[in-house]
């Protein structure tokens, strides 16, 4: 069961990344265009796609950490990723009710 949270955190990652670059596909282009550094600012689309993408990494390697924690039997640190995730569920849920944000309940779990 914990295995399966922490392969649903890297696939969420991965996910994330991969649908952000399909999504936000004008933006990034555009700033690839303009010479990638300091072009993700310009506008709101830009800052969106930046950070909708860079957290695909972040999620990946908190599965992975995960799955390091579990390898372990490292329970303490298991419960504290669980914790993280059911705060950001909880405040990310309030903030945008409809929202994909419902996908880290069972990870966190």
């Amino acid at each position: 069961m914990l295995e399966a949270g922490a392969w649903m955190l890297i696939v969420l990652g991965v996910s994330h990344v991969v649908f952000g670059l399909v999504r936000f596909k004008g933006p990034v282009g555009g700033a690839i265009a303009d010479g990638f550094i300091g072009t993700f600012t310009k506008d709101d689309a830009r800052r969106l796609a930046c950070w909708f993408i860079v957290v695909g990494p972040l999620l990946v390697l908190l599965g992975q950490v995960a799955l390091n924690a579990i390898g372990a039997n490292d329970i303490g640190l298991i419960k504290l990723i669980g914790w993280y995730l059911m705060g950001t569920f909880a405040i990310g849920v309030l903030a945008f009710p409809v929202s994909p944000l419902w996908l880290l309940l069972p990870p966190a779990a």
